[in-house]
C-alpha cells in the first residue's frame, strides 16, 4: 500500500477513530496520542493491511483495546466507572438531553455500550457492528435493545422527576 492509497482507506478514518476513542479516555490530548499512535502503527502494517476484509473494523478494534491499555497503565478507570451515582451530586445532571444520554450510555454494560455507541452515535449497520466486535447479529440486536431500554428507562425517570419538580415549585 502506497502513501496516496494509505490516505484515502486508512487516513480518512482518523475523525471516527477519534469520536470513539474519546469515549474510553478523558483527557482530549490522550485521545489525540492514541488515534496518533494507531495512524502509526497502521501505517508500519500499510503491507498487512490491504488482507484484512475491513480495515476500518481493525482500526476501531485497535483504538478500543489501547484505550483499555492506557487506562490500565495510568491506573485511571474509565470515565463511566468515576462518575458518582446522580442521586449524591444532582446538580452534575447535565442540563442538555443529549448530554444526559450520553452518560448514561456511558454507564451501560461494556458491550451494550459499545453496541449502542456504534448503532447511534456511529450509525453502524448492524452486520458492520457485527463484524467490529465479533459479536453475532442477533446478540448485537439484544445488546442493543437492553440498551436503549435502560437508556429510555432512565430517561423517563429524569423527566418524571423534573416534572414532579416543577409541579412543586408550581404548587
Amino acid at each position: 500500500m502506497n502513501q496516496e492509497t494509505f490516505k484515502h482507506t486508512v487516513f480518512v478514518l482518523k475523525d471516527k477513530l477519534y469520536r470513539f476513542a474519546n469515549r474510553f479516555l478523558e483527557h482530549q490530548e490522550d485521545v489525540y496520542d492514541l488515534v496518533q499512535e494507531v495512524m502509526m502503527k497502521l501505517w508500519e502494517k500499510r503491507e498487512e493491511l490491504s488482507k484484512l476484509g475491513s480495515v476500518e473494523g481493525y482500526a476501531m478494534n485497535m483504538v478500543r483495546n489501547m484505550a483499555y491499555n492506557k487506562i490500565d497503565r495510568a491506573g485511571r478507570q474509565a470515565k463511566y466507572l468515576q462518575e458518582l451515582p446522580p442521586d449524591i451530586q444532582p446538580e452534575r445532571y447535565p442540563s442538555l438531553t443529549q448530554e444526559l444520554i450520553l452518560k448514561f450510555i456511558d454507564a451501560l454494560p461494556e458491550k451494550q455500550r459499545l453496541v449502542m455507541y456504534l448503532r447511534d452515535i456511529e450509525e453502524y449497520e448492524i452486520a458492520d457492528i457485527a463484524k467490529l466486535t465479533a459479536i453475532e447479529e442477533n446478540a448485537v440486536r439484544v445488546n442493543l435493545s437492553r440498551a436503549r431500554t435502560v437508556v429510555r428507562e432512565n430517561l423517563t425517570k429524569v423527566f418524571d422527576y423534573e416534572k414532579r419538580r416543577i409541579g412543586s415549585l408550581k404548587g
